[in-house]
């Protein structure tokens, strides 16, 4: 008898036969550890833990912060809620929405042309009023691009 690979006898009289044979303990050594570890880690995944909560009134759900929107135009004209207004206008819609909410916020959106001036004078207008947030809103630019092109030289001013 002609002992093949590993130390086995083998019937037939060559060693180079190829093993058929598949070793499955490492392949149930791992099955088992991952059952072991899911089953340790659900219980850990749901909470089971049942409750009756006590009522209250303090804990009611509130709903989301209102917001206004306040428009500048380039040419310097306010808009309360897409609406025209003047300064006085203004002033007494921004008060009228403190006194609904007083955590109301004011989305802001200014024209770059518009000076810097008649954009603190609104946002005064929004303080005074007792409306403290404020938010800038922007649009945004083009990914890995700066605020503003680079200048480049004109075509005739290069010589070769």
């Amino acid at each position: 008898m002609a002992f093949g690979r590993f130390g086995r006898a083998s019937k037939s009289g060559g060693g180079n036969a190829p093993m058929s044979d598949i070793n499955v303990t490492p392949l149930v050594d791992v099955m088992l550890v991952l059952l072991v570890i899911f089953i340790i880690t659900a219980p850990l995944l749901t909470s089971a833990i049942r409750l009756d909560l006590p009522k209250t009134d303090a804990a009611k759900n509130t709903e989301p912060p209102r917001f206004v929107t306040l428009v500048v135009d380039k040419t310097g004209m306010a808009y309360f809620n897409d609406k025209p207004v003047t300064r006085e206008e203004l002033a007494a819609a921004l008060q009228q929405a403190a006194r609904d909410n007083p955590e109301t916020e004011v989305q802001l959106r200014a024209d770059q042309s518009v000076p810097y001036g008649r954009v603190v004078e609104v946002m005064g207008e929004a303080q005074k009023a007792g409306l403290n947030r404020i938010g800038f809103v922007a649009e945004p630019g083009a990914a890995g691009s700066d605020v503003a092109p680079p200048a480049t030289k004109p075509a005739a001013a290069e010589n070769p």
